[in-house]
C-alpha cells in the first residue's frame, strides 16, 4: 500500500508533492484568469470560435468538471491519508460540480467583482497549499474567516448597487 506521508523526492512525500502541485496549479490558473478579467480583452481581438458539436461540448464540460474536482483531491489529501476518503471526495465533488456549476458560473459571470473575489480566494488557497506542502501549517480560521467576511462585504455591496439601480429606475 502506498503511504502518502513517506518521503519520496528531496524529503517530500507524495502528499507534499500533491499539495505543492495543486497549489501551483491554483495560483497559475487564478492569476491568469484575474489578468484576463482585469485587462478586459476587446471582442475584436479575441479568437473566432469554431462550431462545436454536442458531443464535443459534453466531453469538454466533463473534462472541466474533472479538472475542478482536483481541488477536492488536494483538500482530501491535505486532511487524510485514507484513500477511501480521497476517492469519496472526488466522486462527491464531481457530482456537485455537474449539478451546480451552470447556475453558479452564470451568477459569478454577471457580477465581475464577485469573480475577482473568488479568484483571490483561489490565490489564497494556492499559497496555503504551497506552505503546507513545504511542511508549514496555516490555521484554517486564518483563511476562512477573512474569506467569509470579504464575501459578506461583497454581498452588501451588491445589494447596495441593486437598490441604487432600483431607485434610479423609479425616478425615471
Amino acid at each position: 500500500m502506498v503511504r502518502l506521508n513517506e518521503p519520496v523526492v528531496l524529503g517530500l512525500s507524495y502528499k507534499s508533492l500533491i499539495l505543492l502541485a495543486g497549489g501551483g496549479f491554483l495560483l497559475y490558473k487564478a492569476v491568469k484568469e484575474i489578468h484576463h478579467v482585469v485587462e478586459a480583452i476587446p471582442e475584436q481581438s479575441q479568437k473566432v470560435t469554431s462550431h462545436v458539436t454536442f458531443s464535443q461540448a459534453i466531453s469538454q464540460i466533463l473534462m472541466l468538471d474533472i479538472v475542478f474536482s482536483i481541488d477536492s483531491v488536494i483538500t482530501a489529501v491535505g486532511l487524510t491519508d485514507n484513500l477511501l476518503v480521497i476517492y469519496a471526495s472526488v466522486i462527491a465533488s464531481f457530482v456537485c460540480v455537474l449539478a451546480f456549476s451552470g447556475p453558479i458560473a452564470g451568477f459569478v459571470q454577471k457580477h465581475v467583482s464577485l469573480k475577482i473575489l473568488a479568484l483571490s480566494f483561489l490565490v489564497t488557497i494556492g499559497v496555503t497549499l504551497g506552505v503546507e506542502g513545504l511542511g508549514g501549517h496555516v490555521p484554517k480560521a486564518y483563511i476562512y474567516l477573512p474569506m467569509g467576511f470579504a464575501l459578506g462585504v461583497e454581498f452588501l455591496q451588491m445589494r447596495l448597487t441593486h437598490n441604487q439601480e432600483q431607485r434610479a429606475k423609479q425616478k425615471n
